[in-house]
């Protein structure tokens, strides 16, 4: 089966290019965020007394 360019060769360029170290995210997962929102929005109310 041919192949396009040697084998030997396969990886050369990922190989030598430099690790650089990844960003960290701004912004927590939507599933994270999703329940600390809903916790200050709806939990937090409902534990505080109403005052008439």
């Amino acid at each position: 089966m041919p192949s396009h360019g040697s084998l030997t060769k396969a990886g050369k360029v990922r190989s030598q290019t430099p690790k650089i170290p990844p960003k960290g995210r701004k912004n927590k997962p939507p599933r994270v965020r999703n329940r600390v929102e809903y916790a200050r929005r709806v939990l937090a109310p409902a534990s505080k007394p109403t005052v008439m």
